[in-house]
């Protein structure tokens, strides 16, 4: 009798077919499945969609005569096809909604997670000792260098410093257009590919409907791609990573990012080897500890620890709306209209997303987060769309960080204050606002900037609870010190719904 294992589309990589340590038999049959239903349900970016399948397509490729693939309109469907109702091995999904479908099946075995760093029980224990104040990510992040000797000179920091945001929040060199960075790793696309962009032309045909475009494929959809997408930055960009990271230029929307969220995410790289390989270039005198840091805070630090909190704070969390915002999101938002909006910086991010499906993650806090905390969208459909439009966007990833971080829909449990500014904080952060028909630093008349407007109005309309916060209590009293509040509040209610 074959030993079967499922793999789901985000657990491809070869650590998700290891045996030992919770793994799947060693030589277990491989079922994958590929559910329209899950595309039917959201509207998808088309070019998320197709590395998904391209991915899952690639994987099942080099599986060979193990793997039995099936393509079926649901899961529950695709797994009759495939084994019958013989017994199957699963990792723990990366859903609450994929977890459920896994519980409801007699004859699936769930297996421990893989692909992050850290057992949910071994975070628990760690949150049962500090549930008691707040759970802040810095003390997670301290605790797990230390569990993994990570970036550790004996039981001190590497560089003396646990954290090295002060050498990491440089604006862009003015004038300069680009970061001059070496280019990043970029896929070739192959006859795969061409089958997917087909096959997602057809389901376009059927009814199936998608947002943003589908260019050429910009991300790994292979272990091999993976790896060399891996190398090719800490060889050549990890050392620039770091002073630039929160910063954003019009012309070089990728400046020295990694662009491993999608394959960390799709399951082809492990977090474990990601942040070895930084700490050897470290360690090898080829990246600044500054730099190695910074990205390691990035996936051991704040990518483990939204994975963690997603399971920890439960399904309740996602209906959390301590702000009491409402307001749906505009058609022009919805459809990646980028065309349709005058301000510069909203309008080059979201042609990013619109043609890309991806931006880096002060855009999408500080620009399109901002944006519709702003406006009061409601954070339940902020997330979706986040979840929908960007090709690393799972549902535990960006329940916590956009309803928790983003939109603070929360009141606090995740983080101390809500990120939002006004536009002096992109004008010194970018170069979004040169040629701008808006003026970052005005507050009214008609070339006031949107960011400028939205960040009093929200001030305004939230001053009780942020009077409350020490580290928004300042913001109240810079209100108060607004000789034009009224006439700023009549120019954002004039502007609607509208594109800015």
């Amino acid at each position: 009798m074959t030993d079967w294992h499922w793999l789901f589309g985000d657990q491809l990589g070869p650590h998700f077919l290891a045996p030992g340590d919770g793994g799947p038999a060693r030589d277990a049959g491989v079922v994958m499945i590929e559910a329209r239903s899950v595309f039917r349900r959201r509207r998808f970016h088309r070019a998320k969609a197709h590395l998904v399948l391209s991915a899952m397509r690639h994987r099942a490729a080099e599986l060979g005569d193990r793997v039995r693939y099936v393509r079926a309109e649901t899961y529950r469907e695709g797994l009759r096809k495939a084994i019958g109702d013989a017994p199957v091995t699963v990792h723990h999904p990366t859903s609450r909604a994929a977890l459920r479908l896994v519980g409801s099946l007699d004859q699936a075995r769930m297996l421990p997670a893989r692909g992050f760093l850290l057992p949910q029980e071994a975070f628990r224990a760690w949150a049962g000792e500090h549930d008691g104040g707040r759970l802040r990510q810095e003390d997670f992040y301290h605790w797990v260098r230390r569990e993994f000797d990570l970036l550790m000179d004996g039981d001190s920091p590497a560089g003396g410093r646990w954290n090295h945001d002060h050498a990491n929040r440089e604006p862009p060199p003015k004038g300069a257009g680009t970061l001059g960075a070496p280019k990043p790793y970029r896929p070739r696309e192959d006859h795969i590919d061409d089958e997917v962009r087909a096959d997602l032309d057809q389901w376009q045909e059927e009814g199936i409907r998608f947002v943003g475009r589908d260019g050429p494929r910009r991300f790994p959809a292979s272990r091999r791609e993976a790896l060399s997408a891996l190398r090719r930055f800490t060889e050549h960009r990890l050392a620039g990573f770091g002073p630039h990271e929160d910063a954003m230029l019009a012309d070089d929307p990728v400046m020295s990012h990694s662009l491993l969220s999608s394959s960390l995410n799709l399951g082809l790289l492990d977090p474990a080897e990601c942040v070895a390989a930084a700490e050897d270039a470290w360690r090898a005198g080829h990246a600044p500890v500054h730099s190695v840091e910074g990205f390691v805070r990035q996936i051991a630090g704040w990518r483990e620890y939204v994975w963690q909190l997603y399971w920890y704070f439960g399904e309740d969390y996602r209906r959390n709306n301590a702000l009491r915002h409402h307001a749906p999101l505009p058609e022009w938002f919805l459809e990646l209209d980028a065309d349709a909006v005058s301000a510069r910086c909203l309008a080059t991010v979201l042609a990013q997303v619109r043609d890309t499906g991806w931006t880096h993650h002060i855009p999408r806090l500080m620009l399109l987060g901002s944006f519709a905390l702003q406006r009061g969208w409601d954070p339940r459909e902020v997330t979706d769309w986040f979840h929908r439009c960007f090709v690393d966007g799972y549902d535990w990833v960006m329940l916590p960080n956009v309803t928790g971080m983003s939109q603070y829909a929360d009141g606090g449990r995740m983080t101390t204050k809500p990120y939002t500014s006004g536009g002096a904080y992109i004008h010194r952060m970018s170069d979004l606002c040169d040629g701008c028909v808006y003026r970052p630093g005005d507050r009214t008349g008609e070339r006031a900037c949107p960011f400028t407007t939205g960040y009093w109005s929200f001030v305004h309309r939230h001053r009780a609870l942020l009077s409350g916060n020490m580290r928004t209590s300042r913001a109240v009293q810079g209100l108060d010190r607004l000789g034009d509040l009224e006439e700023v509040l009549r120019t954002e209610r004039g502007r609607g719904e509208g594109p800015p």
